[in-house]
């Protein structure tokens, strides 16, 4: 561990803290599931939440025959900046203005766990609902700059994943260290609807239609219209 970055080594060490609690706790508020429900699980700081991530949710619900998409708001990303992240009571109200599809659940659950870690949140629900078949869904955005999440190659064997299409990332996405070294775990989209049964590692990369929508991009217009003097009589 001497080698890895301190930030990454300090995620690396919560993790093995916060697996060893007691993964049955009902202290941690969870959206219903039933055995053999196949549920998608879309995480970020949704800050702000928007239209890309109902696309997203909603695409996955239909392509991958999927019951729910759980978005899971964390409450702060290991890897990015907090200086204009939105109190989290603040963006679960307005995923919850934005997600009026009933099988899009909203869920805090990593506050309740004190942990923002993914590989933490997947262990838990995979030991808290043993027999729900989840399914990790993420950006291809994501998939990018997977190689340096902690633990990143235990995320891959937890459960399967989907990455969704997003503007200009899908030549750097498939290209990226992560994609390539779990590339003869990736199926082909014409698959997608048995993803959600398939033992991990497995994955694909699901084409949809693209949304340019984006948060930072969202947070950089409010900025700009905040810095923007008003026009003068």
């Amino acid at each position: 561990m001497a080698g890895l970055p301190s930030q990454v080594a300090q995620l690396v060490q919560m993790s093995a803290r916060l697996l060893a609690k007691s993964f049955g706790s009902v202290a941690v508020g969870v959206p219903y599931a039933s055995a053999g429900q196949r549920i998608g699980l879309l995480g970020g700081s949704f800050n702000p939440p928007h239209r890309a991530h109902v696309a997203i949710s909603e695409a996955v619900l239909k392509r991958l025959g999927l019951d729910a998409v759980w978005w899971l708001v964390t409450p702060g990303n290991p890897l990015k900046n907090h200086n204009d992240l939105a109190p989290l009571a603040e963006r679960i109200a307005a995923c919850e203005r934005l997600a009026t599809n009933p099988k899009i659940k909203i869920t805090a659950l990593e506050a309740d766990l004190e942990s923002a870690s993914t590989v933490v949140t997947l262990s838990f629900l995979k030991r808290r609902f043993p027999q729900v078949h989840f399914v990790w869904v993420m950006g291809g955005d994501n998939l990018a700059g997977f190689h340096r999440w902690a633990e990143w190659q235990r995320i891959a064997t937890l459960m399967p994943f989907v990455v969704a299409d997003r503007p200009q990332w899908r030549l750097p996405g498939l290209s990226s260290p992560a994609a390539r070294a779990l590339a003869r775990y990736r199926i082909d989209d014409r698959d997608a609807g048995a993803l959600a049964l398939m033992a991990p590692p497995a994955w694909l990369y699901l084409t949809l239609r693209l949304s340019p929508e984006s948060s930072t991009a969202i947070r950089a217009t409010r900025s700009s219209a905040l810095l923007t003097p008003p026009p003068r009589d």
